[in-house]
């Protein structure tokens, strides 16, 4: 299992369409990711908001083009928030055999904290040998 770390910055798209459901909001990111991981990529993201303050939830696709540790290509992450009452929880990994280019293979889960609005990330990997 090897490990990547950096950062990356978040910036929301502005040409999204309208919402068809007033509970769910839809949110379309771009992402350019720095460190170990250096490239960018797009999220598609779905959210709810309770009734009950610091409760919530996310899903979200994201498609990666980059270079990890040298090897350029592509492939996705799926991504799951919860947030219960202010209790949080994550769920942050590259979808099974979504690597292309020198990434086929990729497998790993990402792990993010949050400092100084500053987003670091850890993704634990593993790669297919060449």
């Amino acid at each position: 299992m090897s490990a990547a770390r950096g950062t990356f910055t978040v910036r929301p798209h502005a040409d999204m369409p309208a919402q068809t459901i007033p509970e769910i909001g839809r949110m379309g990111l771009d992402k350019v990711w720095s460190g170990d991981l250096s490239g960018q990529s797009v999220v598609e993201m779905l959210t709810f908001m309770t009734p009950v303050e610091g409760s919530a939830v996310y899903v979200a696709i994201e498609v990666v083009q980059a270079t990890l540790s040298g090897r350029q290509g592509g492939f996705a992450f799926f991504h799951a928030g919860v947030s219960e009452c202010g209790g949080q929880s994550l769920t942050y990994r590259v979808v099974p055999d979504s690597g292309s280019g020198e990434l086929l293979g990729l497998r790993g889960e990402l792990t993010l904290e949050i400092v100084d609005r500053v987003h670091h990330y850890t993704l634990e990997y593993t790669l297919a040998e060449v």
